[in-house]
């Protein structure tokens, strides 16, 4: 701390108030800032601490100053490492008689100089207070401060104050020497090569806190080491793992000059390293082996030690070294094996029966030894009877007879060996799973035959399919040897059972709209024959109808019998099927009964679907309209099934059906008059669009459950307004009739045919169009253009004469009739012949009608006659352009281009003109038009 306040009760004598409280002030802002540094947080939290303290030195200050701390200022001393709870020094505060309470402010150290929380301040008495240590932190004479002020501040229930300082001294003590390093926190283990010449092996490192000279010390003495002044150990001999221990445990003890001590463990061990050579101990030269053991069979089991491994298994490497086929020794465990076939009778064996064979043993340094031993190979029987092949494999069918023929193995087995005595063999030893069921003639023979039938039905011989026997042919001469013959006979399954269906009949009941391709139901056959039959199955008979072949597909392998096409309960009520199960040899059959139930799945259809009528405004309420009526029909539902009722089109609701449920037919009745002058009604035509459905029987929570299907009918009808009706708002109207072609989803293709074949006539007309175009260009060229210029002038030829007969027919549009129009009232003028109107202008005569006149002339110098029309004078075209005729009237569209129509034959053309005036002139009666 390098900022202290230090308050006394000298400086209390020597500066005024102000100064003090002035100085004291600095001093602890100073010594805040100056002695807490960190983060903002940590210094903040100090501050506040210092401010505390800033507080109570303000109120000491500017409080009445008694006495109150008896015994102080003074002076005490403690010793470093003191524990916590040792008392520093006592004192006594001391109240005025007149405080009744004691004190109000306990004594608290409320700085310290440098500044410390090693020393707090604990309760003796009532009045009797004991400065302490607290053992945080513990007391240092080495590393901190040799002496503190303490400021301790107290105050009575009067207000008055006390602050009086307390210095503490720190004595020193001497302490015990201190390990460092490694040994300060553990036990130092130290590893030694054997071999290892004398050195220093480890260094300890130790101190004092008072920093006085260390003596070392090492226990027990009789260890092969030493520790010098300066702590270095060091060995004394050079170490031999196979006869020196392998570890040793050393007390090192430090010593300061008072006799304080300390002392640690070290552990030294002697590590072990490859420095000897290993040597056999197996004391046997010699060893003997009959001719022809197996592979594997032990000679000698060859042991040797190596001195560096007493203490744990030794790691050493046997080999062979000689050039060797006969033998061979395990590289970690040292036995001799044979590896190779030994023939006594054979080269090189027949003469030399002794085998040499040298040995070596290595550790894992590269030390080695060697020895040599020898094998002496005796002669025995060692040629066992051989059959060739040693394995057979038989078949038999099932219930084969007892007592027949399988196999004669002596036709097969020989014994190779010269002397007669030892080529002789028998077989015997019949075994295996099911050998119950074989036996041999004889020993000698070695013929195998059948003692009973074998039925792989039967439970005891269940998922038996191959019989594994085994027969011993055995030498008669010591030591027997014997060879195994493994024979295989395979029971060749007949088939014997016909599959059976687990039920004679099956009945599925499956609703008419079931999805195609379902699962409707299964059947299952079993075959008694073992192992099992593969059993397939398949529709032989029924399952089809008048649409579809197969209605119903069942499956080869699992038997799930799927429906392939809609099922349809109206059709069919029920199929009949046959169904057969086959093991490829043998088949059965069963009968499968599909019952279709029935599910509302038609929609009503009724007579007819469409209908257009008329009816007048003024029809009165309650008619049958037209007397019209349709008539349903549903082939799955009751005809009381059927409910009426329009859906669309019925504005104001003026129509209604009747019945309107409970009956297949009904009639459509009007319901509320007519009403357009009011203006209440505006449509003069109705589509209604009537549904049908067929849910009457349903009850209200059945309908939420049940298919319910509804059929359709669109009626057109058309308002007549009577003659004398006028109705303002409208003038006319048109008539527009809509047709609309309903087809099935289905038939998509239909509109695409249609619109390809209408392309290609399209395109086969214009090209006909376009063949007959360049054809009368070819065939006909234009008038007036010279086929070819002659090249010499020719005297002209007189042409003859030739008369045209012109017919003119002048028509002139006579408006000889009126009448007044039914709906606007007015009066217009028409033609009685051709039917042309006109509004009738008030203040215009009627026409008369004018007479037509044609001349006709014939002459000719062939004797031919013609007509000749007179043509008509050059005002009569102005005039007719002035005079208002049909021609400019919409209603006259049927005149137009017809006024005039020169012609080549005259009497032809009249004739021809007056009949089109007949039939095309004529229009619809004036009371159609609105």
């Amino acid at each position: 701390m390098s900022h202290n306040l230090r308050i006394n009760q000298r400086t209390t004598e020597n500066h005024s108030v102000e100064e003090y409280k002035k100085r004291g002030m600095e001093n602890i802002l100073r010594s805040s800032f100056a002695l807490y540094p960190g983060n903002t947080k940590d210094r903040v939290i100090k501050m506040m601490k210092s401010m505390f303290l800033l507080l109570i030195f303000l109120g000491v200050v500017t409080g009445r100053r008694t006495q109150l701390l008896k015994g102080l200022p003074a002076k005490s001393t403690v010793e470093e490492n003191a524990a916590a709870g040792v008392s520093v020094y006592t004192f006594n505060v001391t109240v005025s008689p007149m405080s009744s309470e004691g004190v109000a402010i306990l004594p608290t150290i409320v700085n310290s100089n440098p500044l410390t929380e090693a020393f707090g301040i604990e309760r003796k008495g009532d009045l009797e207070f004991s400065v302490v240590t607290t053992g945080n932190p513990v007391l240092d004479y080495e590393t901190m401060p040799k002496s503190f002020d303490l400021q301790i501040f107290v105050e009575d229930t009067m207000g008055r104050t006390d602050l009086n300082v307390l210095t503490v001294q720190i004595t020193d003590k001497n302490e015990h020497p201190v390990f460092r390093g490694n040994m300060a926190i553990q036990t130092v283990t130290i590893y030694v090569l054997e071999g290892t010449r004398m050195e220093r092996i480890y260094q300890v490192d130790a101190a004092d806190p008072e920093n006085a000279e260390l003596k070392y010390t090492l226990l027990p003495e009789s260890v092969p080491f030493l520790v010098l002044e300066s702590g270095a150990i060091f060995s004394t001999k050079v170490f031999d793992y196979e006869k020196d221990p392998h570890c040793y445990f050393l007390n090192i003890t430090v010593t300061d000059p008072d006799g304080l001590n300390s002392t640690k463990t070290v552990n030294i061990n002697i590590i072990n390293i490859n420095d000897e050579k290993p040597y056999f101990t197996t004391q046997q030269r010699i060893y003997r082996i009959p001719e022809e053991q197996s592979p594997g069979t032990v000679v000698a089991n060859i042991t040797a030690r190596d001195p560096d491994d007493e203490d744990s298994p030794s790691r050493l490497f046997y080999s062979i070294q000689s050039s060797e086929r006969y033998f061979s020794i395990n590289p970690s465990t040292g036995v001799l094996q044979v590896t190779g076939r030994i023939d006594r009778d054979a080269q090189p064996l027949q003469l030399h029966p002794n085998i040499s064979v040298i040995l070596q043993v290595e550790d894992w340094g590269g030390h080695a030894s060697k020895m040599e031993i020898t094998i002496i190979i005796e002669d025995i029987n060692d040629n066992p009877p051989e059959c060739n092949p040693s394995t057979f494999r038989k078949e038999a069918n099932e219930n084969m007879t007892a007592g027949t023929f399988l196999l004669d193995l002596r036709n097969y087995c020989k014994d190779i060996d010269v002397d007669p005595s030892n080529n002789q063999f028998s077989f015997t030893g019949l075994s295996g799973f099911g050998s119950n069921n074989f036996a041999l003639e004889s020993t000698v023979s070695g013929r195998l035959v059948m003692t009973e039938s074998i039925d792989l039905e039967n439970p005891a011989n269940l998922g038996v399919g191959v019989y594994s026997l085994t027969v011993r042919v055995q030498d008669t001469a010591c030591p027997n040897y014997t060879n195994i013959i493994y024979i295989y006979i395979r029971i060749k399954p007949v088939n014997e059972f016909f599959p059976v269906f687990s039920d004679l009949s099956y009945e599925f009941n499956v609703p008419e709209i079931t999805k195609v391709g379902s699962s409707i139901g299964r059947v299952n056959a079993r075959d008694k024959d073992w192992p099992p039959s593969v059993i397939t199955y398949s529709i032989v008979a029924g399952g089809g109808t008048r649409d579809y072949t197969n209605v119903f597909w069942i499956s080869p392998t699992k038997g799930d019998v799927k429906i392939l096409a809609r099922l349809d309960y109206e059709t069919t009520q029920k199929h009949i099927l046959t169904v057969q199960a086959s093991d490829q040899e043998k088949t059965a059959t069963a009968s499968v009964t599909v019952n279709v139930l029935e599910v509302n799945d038609e929609e009503p259809v009724c007579s007819p679907n469409f209908y257009s009528f008329q009816i007048p405004v003024s029809l009165a309420v309650g008619t049958n309209i037209n007397g019209f009526r349709i008539e349903c029909q549903d082939r799955d539902s009751d005809p009381r099934s059927f409910r009426y009722f329009i859906n669309e089109g019925n504005v104001n609701n003026h129509f209604i059906f009747s019945p309107s449920a409970g009956s297949n037919t009904s009639r459509l009745i009007l319901a509320s008059r007519f009403d357009y002058e009011s203006g209440l009604d505006t449509n003069w035509i109705y589509r209604l669009r009537v549904y049908i459905t067929d849910d009457n029987l349903l009850s209200a929570r059945d309908k939420t459950t049940h298919l319910i299907n509804t059929g359709t009918v669109t009626l057109s009808i058309r308002v007549i307004p009577n003659p004398t009706t006028v109705i303002a708002t409208t003038p006319g109207f048109t008539v527009v009739t809509k047709r609309e072609n309903l087809y099935s989803e289905s038939a998509w293709y239909v509109p695409f045919v249609i619109t390809l074949g209408s392309l290609l006539l399209l395109g086969l007309l214009g090209y006909l169009g376009f063949l007959l175009a360049t054809w009368v260009r070819t065939c006909c060229p234009p008038a007036g253009k010279a086929v070819g210029t002659p090249l010499i002038n020719a005297p002209e030829k007189k042409k003859p004469k030739k008369d045209v007969v012109v017919t003119m027919t002048k028509l002139n549009t006579v408006f000889d009739g009126e009448a007044r129009d039914p709906v606007t009232g007015k009066m217009y003028e028409f033609n009685t012949r051709s039917g042309a109107r006109r509004w009738k202008k008030n203040d215009e005569p009627l026409q008369p009608v004018p007479a037509m006149w044609v001349t006709s002339s014939a002459t000719g110098d062939s004797g031919q006659g013609s007509d000749r029309a007179e043509a008509p004078s050059k005002k009569e075209p102005s005039e007719k352009k002035k005079e208002p005729t049909a021609e400019t009237k919409p209603g006259a569209k049927p005149l137009a281009g017809q006024s005039e129509a020169p012609g080549q034959d005259g009497l032809r053309l009249q004739k021809q003109k007056e009949e089109h005036e007949d039939r095309g002139l004529s229009s619809p009666a004036p009371q159609s038009r609105y």
